[in-house]
């Protein structure tokens, strides 16, 4: 039987995410008493609407055309087609405002591959990254993969208020002595946050910018939630260019926003030096990104932004996971702790449950079927806590609640 202490298998490195999977995969539960029909997940981190119609029509147009499909079999170039770039300029301008410009664009398979790519081009092996405490489990692995250097943590996660530092200058001024002290080479955190569901605030990432680029130090924000904002204004540094801050590194993702999870494409916008060396890495690794997913996106784009149905789409689809995100809290509250999260965007919150989230997350699902991610993983801040993912679940509140009634259960509520 797995169990969560299961770390490493065949060189393998197992991040909280990929060993709860494993501990929940069919065979597990069968062999843990379990039906794995009956389970149910709060793990994933996964969007669950539909992508939109007219993207969906736009393959089949290009399906059904014999001269447009032989031409999605052609090489694009190796940072992606100029038409591409061109949309995401206007589609970045349109939405959120941002100051985009396509030579300071890279077209990439996807966002994971793009952030690899930047650490082979940014990172040797004598060098830091930073990372928040917390950050998304997934990005010391890609390290470790990547450049093998060293990782530091800066924290973030007031764990006695549970909630992000909400001492702005504070934050700064700590910000400051910590590059003083590590020097890193780049700072990686994501924005809303996985797993807080939170947003830095704007005058501490202003300055975290400022104070790094002090420092040769670049900053890359990971935008994979950007279209899942709940109940605030878009920061403002969504819309900060490389012409603004010349150490910015935006990367981005097709995979949420339009439910491209499987069609994988993903972006990054950069200085031009950092554009033209990751190209040259992109010519190894992927050689160029897909010619069919970049064609018809491009064209999705183009008429969506036209016809105004892409910026209808995308507030429909915000205002249905800020529904299930609403109804989350409200389940947490009645269930399970006060001491949450309450998400600012993107999928999930993070938990107090007063003990060690591991050995939490592993009695609940023996005993309950539900699953969870435990917090540790995600940073030292969290080891008392859970992650929880309400996006498999956005049409499904009543499973929502099924799962929290099953653990109130066996399980007493933190006050």
């Amino acid at each position: 039987m797995l169990t969560l202490a299961d770390s490493f298998k065949n060189g393998v490195t197992s991040s909280p995410i990929r060993r709860i999977m494993e501990m929940a995969s069919p065979a597990n539960l069968v062999n843990m008493g379990l039906d794995p029909n009956d389970v149910i997940s709060f793990a994933g981190g996964w969007v669950n609407h539909q992508a939109p119609e007219e993207l969906r029509q736009e393959y089949i147009a290009i399906a059904q055309d014999a001269d447009l499909f032989h031409k999605t079999g052609a090489y694009s170039p190796s940072d992606g087609s100029p038409e591409l770039k061109k949309a995401l300029v206007d589609f970045n301008a349109q939405l959120f405002g941002a100051k985009s410009k396509e030579e300071n664009i890279i077209i990439g398979a996807n966002s994971t591959q793009l952030a690899y790519s930047l650490f082979k081009v940014l990172l040797n092996p004598n060098d830091k990254i930073a990372l928040l405490d917390p950050a998304y489990a997934n990005y010391p692995e890609q390290i470790e993969m990547g450049v093998n250097c060293e990782t530091v943590h800066f924290p973030v996660f007031d764990a006695e208020k549970w909630t992000f530092a909400e001492d702005e200058e504070k934050l700064a001024a700590e910000f400051g002595l910590f590059m003083e002290r590590e020097k890193p080479k780049l700072v990686l955190f994501s924005s809303p946050d996985n797993p807080t569901g939170k947003m830095l605030p704007d005058l501490f990432v202003k300055k975290m910018l400022e104070t790094a680029l002090k420092y040769d130090c670049y900053v890359t924000i990971d935008f994979a939630y950007n279209t899942f904002i709940y109940g605030k204004e878009q920061p403002e540094y969504f819309t900060y260019s490389a012409e603004d801050y010349p150490n910015l590194i935006k990367l981005y993702s097709n995979s949420k926003w339009c439910r491209g999870l499987g069609r994988r494409l993903g972006w990054l916008e950069a200085t031009e030096n950092i554009v033209e060396s990751l190209k040259v890495v992109q010519q190894s690794v992927v050689l160029c990104p897909d010619t069919i997913h970049q064609m018809t996106l491009t064209n999705y784009i183009n008429n969506g932004l036209k016809d105004g149905s892409l910026k209808d789409y995308i507030k429909r689809i915000n205002d249905d996971y800020q529904s299930a995100s609403e109804f989350l809290c409200y389940c947490i509250e009645k269930y399970l702790s006060s001491r949450y999260t309450v998400p600012e965007g993107g999928l999930y919150s993070v938990v107090d449950v007063g003990m060690d989230g591991d050995k939490f997350v592993a009695d609940i699902l023996k005993k309950t079927g539900v699953v969870f991610v435990p917090g540790s993983g995600f940073g030292a801040s969290l080891k008392n806590g859970i992650r929880i993912s309400f996006g498999p679940l956005v049409y499904d509140k009543a499973k929502i609640e099924e799962g929290f009634q099953r653990v109130a259960k066996v399980y007493t509520r933190k006050s």
